[in-house]
């Protein structure tokens, strides 16, 4: 981590012993010449990549392993062979990227005359078509297309990590007191009331974990986009902060931007940061928090009183 902060002030190229300052953090954030501008122009199109799929995944995904770990936790519910559905789920998680990657690829297809698995399926269900004249299907782009591989991508991450977001957050259900649903049991609300009024608001400090943990990993998005292709160089589309990093930091000895590369790492890891305290102040206990200036305050009036009467305590 040194490193790279030592990296990101100096030079690209022939110049990378050079000393070069905040010259790459101003040459990324503001631009400048023509060619600087394309590095200024790709670091925001690869942040707001990195954005897209990582919003695009984490919100079905929360909501999936929400709605699970609610129901695989009620006791109510009796559910046969929860563990063996508990492992299923969980199994995605530890699958290596590349290997769901090659699954995709040729789920989806990569040519007009090898259109994939799914495009396949569709055909037989009548939602693509095949052209009589080229007899080649005219097949969604789920490779080449921008939004479809983005769907794509979205997908492969969700797939990939509810499962272990659903055993996160089964956790914590699971350490809520069970009093308390008996007590709301007993008053007669209902299973929307009881997630509402105590599971939600009980889980925030692993909701919250969920979603720093998440966010970190989102805006670290790397293997997925990178091998999703079906050429040598990944799609702009799916260019993440990540996979530009890597990019700079491996291209030619004589026209690397490691110093480039250097600088968008640290500018990566203050986003992440911001966005972490953001996250933890929205999600903060606001009644413990209440709580402890209360306190603060009874502890401020005792001591005032106890100088008001010479020091003795009341």
């Amino acid at each position: 981590m040194i490193n790279t902060f030592i990296v990101s002030f100096h030079g690209n190229g022939k110049s990378i012993q050079e000393w070069v300052g905040l010259q790459n953090y101003k040459d990324i954030l503001f631009g400048g010449t023509r060619k600087v501008r394309v590095i200024h122009e790709s670091f925001f199109k690869c942040l707001k990549n990195t954005v897209i799929l990582w919003v695009g995944n984490f919100i079905p995904q929360l909501a999936l392993s929400l709605s699970l770990a609610v129901w695989f936790t009620e006791a109510q519910l009796k559910i046969p062979g929860k563990g063996f559905f508990k492992i299923v789920m969980y199994l995605p998680n530890i699958i290596t990227a590349a290997s769901v990657a090659v699954l995709f690829l040729q789920l989806c297809g990569q040519s007009e005359t090898n259109p994939g698995a799914l495009n396949l399926l569709l055909h037989k269900m009548g939602i693509v078509h095949r052209n009589p004249v080229s007899e080649h299907y005219e097949s969604i782009q789920f490779i080449d297309g921008v939004w479809q591989s983005r769907g794509v991508v979205m997908f492969i991450q969700t797939w990939m990590w509810f499962g272990n977001t659903m055993i996160m957050l089964m956790s914590g259900i699971q350490g809520i007191n069970p009093s308390l649903f008996e007590a709301a049991s007993i008053d007669g609300a209902s299973s929307g009331q009881v997630f509402r009024k105590i599971t939600l608001p009980l889980l925030t400090p692993i909701m919250a974990y969920t979603l720093i943990t998440s966010m970190i990993g989102g805006l670290q998005m790397f293997d997925i986009p990178f091998l999703y292709t079906n050429s040598v160089t990944p799609k702009e589309h799916l260019r993440t902060m990540a996979v530009m990093i890597f990019q700079y930091f491996h291209a030619q000895a004589d026209n690397n931007k490691m110093g480039y590369a250097g600088a968008a790492s640290v500018l990566l890891f203050f986003i992440t940061l911001a966005l972490g305290l953001i996250a933890f102040y929205i999600t903060r206990d606001k009644d413990e928090i209440a709580k402890k200036k209360q306190r603060k305050k009874i502890a401020q009036q005792a001591k005032r009183e106890s100088k008001q009467f010479g020091g003795i305590s009341l």
